[in-house]
């Protein structure tokens, strides 16, 4: 079933509602008349330009995920294979094109659930989460995401669907997703929040989402920054496994002189040449000691902040530290 099959009309009915509270449609296997149609439509046009103001996609590394804000203050849920690590700065965009800054939260590395917290100033929109964990088996359901990466003026994709299997840490839906998607918002049709994109079946109709009862399960953890488990969904960082790829030698004047450069390595390709002259390392006064106490600190995708001169010019980046060949 396809959002489009329901826009296709232009009538505004609101959803039957059993006495539970519940849509009634969701008891019915199939929709059975043309009225249980518009009834999922008017629903979705009821919550979708909330849902769709707090879905936001998130920048790290050169890669692009989806996530959810859940709070006016900008606490956000995501999938832990998004974030990859705690403590990382991640670009946060709203639907409007603009550019928040981030920080990643805890992570569970087994359920593949994690947190965010955008650290520019609110008020932020934010999507209500399912409490109560109230979704059943075939509940009708509406996923949203970045598919394939930001684009301002497609916005972001809807996609309906129902809930197809319910596990202990696992819901799916039929919803379609692809890559991009993944770390997106999946909603009942009250709106409410009730799983989070985790990964793509054989089918790309086969959908796994992570249950808001599993981020409630290890709450504090992963709002006090904590990495949980030893799961496939995104590894602990090995302190000192990270590559600069470089030699240097203490400059008589200031500073370290590159003396050799790993073809293809983090710092050649970062523009750093033989001859050139580090000044800064993270902050502190370059030198042979700072630069192997921060390897020593860092891992395999940690960043690192250099400046330094080459010939006249002064340059400045921060660097992301590869795999040691």
């Amino acid at each position: 079933m396809r959002f489009s099959s329901f826009l296709a009309t232009a009538f505004f009915l609101l959803p039957l509602v059993s006495e539970a509270g519940r849509p009634a449609l969701n008891d019915k296997e199939v929709p059975a008349t043309l009225d249980d149609f518009r009834a999922i439509q008017a629903a979705l046009q009821k919550n979708l330009e909330r849902a769709r103001a707090a879905t936001v996609c998130l920048e790290i590394g050169g890669g692009s995920g989806s996530a959810v804000i859940i709070s006016a203050d900008g606490l956000v849920l995501t999938a832990a294979h998004v974030t990859g690590k705690v403590g990382q700065e991640v670009k946060v965009i709203m639907e409007d094109g603009r550019e928040l800054k981030g920080m990643s939260l805890g992570l569970n590395s087994e359920t593949d659930s994690a947190m965010l917290q955008i650290v520019d100033e609110g008020p932020l929109p934010f999507v209500e989460v399912d409490e109560e964990d109230c979704s059943e088996l075939g509940d009708w359901v509406f996923s949203l995401g970045h598919s394939g990466g930001f684009d301002k003026e497609r916005g972001v994709n809807v996609r309906v669907g129902r809930l197809v299997l319910d596990s202990e840490s696992t819901i799916q839906s039929d919803c379609l997703l692809i890559g991009g998607d993944s770390g997106g918002p999946l909603f009942n049709l009250e709106g409410q929040l009730i799983g989070i994109h985790s990964r793509v079946g054989k089918s790309l109709e086969d959908s796994k989402h992570v249950p808001v009862r599993e981020f409630q399960s290890h709450w504090d953890e992963l709002k006090e920054s904590q990495f949980i488990g030893e799961g496939a969904f995104a590894k602990k960082v090995v302190p000192g496994s990270g590559f600069l790829g470089i030699l240097v030698e203490q400059d008589a004047e200031e500073g370290l002189m590159v003396t050799e450069l790993f073809p293809d390595g983090v710092a050649s390709k970062a523009g750093l040449k033989v001859g050139d002259r580090i000044t800064k390392i993270a902050g502190e006064a370059a030198t042979k000691d700072v630069l192997a106490a921060k390897l020593a600190e860092l891992g395999v995708g940690d960043k690192l902040a250099l400046i330094w001169i080459s010939g006249e010019e002064t340059k400045e980046e921060t660097l992301t530290l590869g795999e040691r060949p």
